[in-house]
């Protein structure tokens, strides 16, 4: 866990000095991620909105509010026992999707992450973060809460937390039993306490 959490923290290091993309231009921090190097389970989103690029960690807006509440009443954890991500490190403008080319070049930080945690599932927070870990005919709606195995190990989509925050009721309701799925799903793969 030491040489994992190690393999982290140089990474980390590595992007915070990044200038792939023309998101390093406008960028206020890095948002690498956060949580356990032990962690059976990894969340990723699509990119740091303004409030993450203002601290440097990943979902602490509203959203991460939701993600939070979601955790813990139905994980029955804390994030920090988990680990959360998103495909790019910086803040895209206006909060717009990343675009193909940033993306291709933050994957190699991803795929470190994802590398040096070895979790047993990852869940994808909505569409975009869903097509470029799944593949790019997902459809949310009829994907979330299924596995699918990818070059990124198993992945289960799920609504964003803004999505959730936007639609309410149902689309949060889906997102527990989401959560619910990967617990069991954990649980059955020996991973979850």
């Amino acid at each position: 866990m030491a040489e994992d959490a190690a393999k982290l923290a140089s990474l980390s290091t590595t992007a915070a000095a990044c200038a792939r993309c023309r998101l390093a231009e406008t960028r206020t921090k890095v948002v690498f991620g956060m949580g356990s190097a032990a962690s059976p389970l990894v969340f990723v989103g699509e990119g740091p909105g303004a409030q993450e690029d203002a601290t440097g960690l990943p979902f602490v807006g509203r959203s991460g509010q939701l993600l939070d509440t979601l955790i813990e009443q139905e994980l029955g954890v804390t994030r920090s026992a988990l680990y959360i991500a998103n495909i790019v490190k910086c803040r895209p403008p206006g909060n717009r999707n990343p675009l193909p080319d940033e993306v291709e070049a933050c994957t190699p930080y991803l795929e470190g992450q994802l590398e040096a945690i070895a979790p047993a599932l990852v869940v994808a927070l909505g569409a975009v973060a869903g097509r470029f870990l799944i593949g790019p005919d997902l459809q949310i709606t009829s994907a979330r809460g299924k596995f699918f195995e990818t070059r990124f190990g198993t992945v289960m989509p799920t609504f964003h937390p803004s999505y959730g925050l936007r639609q309410g009721g149902s689309a949060v309701t889906a997102m527990r039993a989401d959560m619910v799925t990967a617990k069991l799903y954990l649980m059955e793969h020996g991973r979850w306490k």
